[in-house]
């Protein structure tokens, strides 16, 4: 009797607990099967389909993919982004995506050389004698000897002086008109006899015929032409004296940076060996002729060196300034070179991004100037741009930088992307070096070829000797891989 009592008990339980659950269900059935707003339906409407293995072709209905055994998907207005890609905040994280923002800064055009230090040429005497005679003594025995302005050099024995010295001491004797003596004394100056040779003559009434040669300017004797003893003929260099107040210090200067000179800029120059020495200078001549070999120009540059510290042969580091200019500019880390083109990758907003062809300016070293494609306060990827340039891949991004396929592209259009099978050759930075056999698509036979990676990490699976089934598409020029997969098994 008891059991059959708990028996009803039960059974009258578990009914109650049904019809609860079931009038609970209904309460809550209307609130989770709420259909969506009429706006809400308006604004997902799909602005077209695609297929996602091949993301290029677009196409205005859905149906079947004529590329792959699946059906095509819809994209939304929300989720096209402008060309652009999506990355999600946990992604960036993982891929440790950093950027910096498109500023303006004041840049000089300043920049380094190296000059070495010569003679100003502009500086050099030249000391001849005028009289044929002998070099009765030297002075000054050695070249490249320092001398002083008005410095005796050597002493010169001139015969033929003798005899005009001899008339104008006769017709002072005589008496003589003074109309004749001045007229005498002129024909002496003419023949380059010095004024102080012929009065020493009137007043000791002896003619002279030895002469020193002083130094008419200091410096250091560059060259010597002569000995003792030896004889000289009028228009002979004797001495060559080059002057050291100031010196040339002549540059190499790439032809990228030879445009940015001006005469007159300034410059500061160091000593080589010792930095702590510093001269000032101006650039004073561009060299007209660029090297064939090394596509460089010299340039003279005039530095003052009062002090005596610069010598011939010495190096100098020269910093050569320029005009200063605001400019826009960019980490250079954040520009992709793919030796056609530059590409930056910009942030729209937390999570999307897109890619921009940009113009180059003037290399900065750590920054580069942009000229075209980027406004100042803009946001660029300065690390993980390879990888958000992979993920844009992915949806056709870089590789249809240009004008999108119309909305209304047949189905049965050509696919974009090409398959073939091959063995990997070798491997470089940014491409693979693949044997591959023909690609009827392209009418291409069996050859060996590079075809373009996004990164260096991309498919680093891959190495030399492995054979593989890989896809690839055609950007611009280049032909860059979409999927590489390894057949016959892991080596």
């Amino acid at each position: 009797m008891k059991r059959a009592t708990l028996a009803a008990a039960l059974v009258a339980g578990g009914a109650l607990l049904a019809a609860g659950g079931f009038y609970a269900g209904r309460s809550t059935q209307p609130t989770a099967a709420a259909p969506e707003s009429p706006s809400s339906t308006a604004e997902r409407k799909p602005l077209y389909w695609h297929d996602p293995m091949v993301p290029g072709p677009r196409f205005d209905k859905p149906g079947k993919s004529p590329f792959m055994d699946m059906q095509l998907v819809p994209v939304y207005a929300d989720e096209a982004g402008d060309g652009g890609v999506k990355v999600s905040p946990t992604v960036q994280q993982n891929l440790g995506v950093r950027t910096a923002v498109v500023k303006k800064a004041d840049v000089s055009s300043s920049f380094d050389a190296v000059g070495t230090v010569q003679f100003d040429e502009r500086l050099n005497v030249a000391v001849q004698t005028r009289v044929a005679g002998f070099v009765e003594r030297l002075a000054v025995r050695a070249p490249m000897e320092q001398v002083r302005k008005g410095q005796a050099l050597a002493t010169v024995f001139a015969p033929e002086w003798l005899g005009p010295q001899n008339e104008l001491l006769a017709l002072k004797r005589a008496g003589v008109a003074p109309d004749l003596i001045a007229a005498t004394r002129d024909r002496l100056r003419a023949m380059s006899i010095p004024d102080g040779l012929v009065r020493q003559s009137e007043e000791t009434g002896i003619a002279q015929a030895r002469f020193t040669l002083s130094a008419p300017a200091g410096g250091v004797v560059a060259e010597l032409g002569v000995r003792e003893g030896v004889a000289v003929s009028p228009g002979m260099t004797l001495f060559r004296i080059a002057g050291l107040e100031k010196v040339w210090a002549v540059a190499e200067v790439p032809e990228a940076q030879a445009v940015r000179l001006v005469r007159g800029q300034k410059v500061k120059a160091e000593l080589q060996a010792d930095a702590s020495q510093t001269f000032s200078g101006e650039l004073k001549e561009i060299i007209p002729q660029v090297s064939a070999n090394t596509r460089t120009l010299q340039a003279r540059f005039e530095v003052d060196n009062r002090s005596g510290k610069l010598t011939p042969g010495m190096l100098l580091r020269l910093q050569v300034a320029g005009a200063t200019s605001s400019r826009l500019v960019v980490p250079a880390e954040a520009v992709i070179r793919t030796g056609t083109r530059a590409v930056a990758i910009v942030r729209k907003n937390g999570s999307a991004f897109e890619p921009r062809e940009v113009k180059l300016g003037t290399d900065l070293g750590d920054q580069v100037e942009v000229l075209d494609g980027l406004r100042e306060g803009d946001e660029v990827v300065t690390s993980g741009q390879f990888l958000i340039d992979s993920e844009a891949r992915l949806k056709s991004v870089l590789g249809a930088m240009g004008a999108a396929p119309a909305a209304s592209e047949p189905a049965m259009a050509m696919p974009s992307v090409f398959s073939a099978d091959g063995k990997v050759e070798s491997v470089e930075a940014g491409s693979f070096t693949i044997s591959h056999g023909p690609v009827p698509e392209l009418k291409w036979p069996a050859m060996t070829m590079a075809f373009y990676r996004a990164g260096p990490t991309v498919f680093a699976d891959i190495k030399p000797g492995d054979s593989v089934h890989f896809e690839f598409k055609k950007q611009r020029d280049d032909y860059v891989l979409v999927s590489v997969q390894r057949v016959g098994g892991i080596k």
